[in-house]
């Protein structure tokens, strides 16, 4: 039984649920930042004029919180660019010319698994990192210490509570072996005796599904999610599934809890099976700039955001999204690629900016709160560059969620000012 907590209750607007998953057609050029997840940049391993393969390595890096970047395609290595992430953060971009044949890398081939540590580095080598939007290295969530830390329950982050995305649905009603398999494969080798696969009760097809899938299975527990937003979060996830509370400073490990997306667990038994490495993506597009062909696409990773606009009819629009759009990244140009770490292209006509007015004080922002926060508050706390208040009001919890901006009448900038406020806090602390 999941536990009810804060948020929000959003239109669902998914009306690509029923669409299945289709391959886009191959783009004539890719652009393949070398920083496609959290943690450290790579470094390219090709230069320009150089031939490439499916699946062939192209950017690397010696750092641990870091995954390599692989060609999507078969083609010519056109330009070595520097490119402006979405954070304002710089990285170098492999460009790649492609051939229209998509010959595979000879050096493709299944990992040799034997243990722990080569199921890891075999992780690492399939450049995955989590797929439901913070893109997070898998091999770094999945290399915790069990003498350290014991992890009993691994859940599975079915909810996708966003409105429009259903690219997580359709690896639900598409894959369903798969992701099953992917689970038990992850719980053998990493010893971790019990799954629990959170579904929001709005998806009743995809839990009837997988509870159809588990039923042999004792150690596997399909739980039906309160249908609000954001119950996709990760510590609102594991208080609805498994009663437990991440505090302030603790990561999901210290509750004995590791949390993946469906389609990330699907994706490594995939990797296990074939040795191909993570070049493609599924991607709900979707809004109401689109005019024709919303649906899912399993799209090549570097593929440029104005191929897929042209191909959907959506070349008039006034605001294009990365994601969903409550935590949805704005692009500033549709030259912009599709990285990893994307699971929907969302794009609008409207981009009329509501007017802010002065907060009346109403206290829908901290009742809307997922984790309890008084958002007002930090608001304040943050226009005098108090420090000390925003670490006592502990604005570091802030998921980011945008719950306290779209329910406040007032129209104020309320998640933003929270994000503002951890800049702030963390520059204070580093001096």
């Amino acid at each position: 039984m999941a536990v009810k907590i804060g948020g929000v209750k959003l239109p669902h607007l998914k009306s690509t649920e029923n669409m299945e998953t289709v391959d886009f057609p191959l783009p004539k050029k890719l652009i393949l930042p070398m920083s496609q997840c959290m943690g450290a940049p790579c470094t390219p391993l090709v230069k320009k004029g150089d031939t490439v393969t499916v699946g062939m390595k192209i950017g690397d890096c010696d750092k641990p919180m870091s995954v390599p970047v692989h060609s999507p395609a078969s083609g010519v290595v056109s330009e070595i660019t520097d490119y402006r992430l979405s954070n304002g953060a710089s990285c170098k971009a492999v460009v790649i010319e492609t051939d229209g044949q998509q010959t595979v890398c000879p050096d493709i081939k299944p990992p040799q698994i034997t243990d722990r540590k080569s199921f890891l580095d075999a992780v690492r080598e399939s450049g995955c990192c989590g797929l439901g939007g913070a893109g997070f290295p898998t091999h770094i969530k999945l290399g915790f210490d069990p003498d350290k830390t014991p992890i009993d329950t691994l859940l599975i982050n079915g909810a996708e509570c966003e409105p429009y995305i259903t690219s997580d649905y359709r690896e639900f009603m598409e894959a369903p072996e798969e992701i099953i398999d992917g689970i038990e494969y992850i719980m053998k080798m990493l010893d971790i005796p019990n799954c629990k696969i959170g579904i929001e009760s709005n998806k009743p097809s995809a839990i009837a599904l997988m509870k159809k899938q588990t039923a042999d299975n004792s150690a596997i527990e399909v739980v039906s999610l309160p249908s609000s937003y954001p119950q996709g979060a990760e510590k609102v996830l594991i208080y609805t599934a498994a009663g437990r509370v991440v505090a302030e400073g603790e990561l999901p490990s210290h509750q004995g809890v590791i949390v993946m997306n469906v389609s990330t667990v699907a994706f490594i038994i995939r990797y296990i099976r074939t040795g191909m490495p993570l070049i493609s993506k599924r991607l709900t597009i979707d809004g109401d700039a689109v005019t024709k062909n919303n649906g899912n696409y399993r799209v090549l990773v570097g593929t440029p955001v104005s191929d897929l606009l042209e191909y959907c009819g959506a070349e008039e629009y006034g605001k294009l999204l990365y994601g969903g759009p409550m935590m949805g990244i704005a692009l500033d140009n549709a030259e912009r690629p599709i990285i990893k770490v994307n699971n929907a292209l969302l794009a609008f006509r409207s981009t009329a900016e509501p007017v802010t007015t002065s907060c009346i004080r109403c206290g829908r922002c901290i009742r809307a709160c997922p984790v309890k926060l008084m958002p007002t508050s930090l608001e304040s706390a943050y226009d005098r560059e108090d420090t000390a208040e925003l670490e006592r009001l502990k604005v570091m919890l802030c998921i980011n969620c945008g719950c306290c901006s779209y329910v406040c009448p007032a129209n104020r900038h309320l998640a933003e000012k929270n994000q503002l406020a951890k800049g702030l806090l963390m520059k204070n602390k580093r001096r």
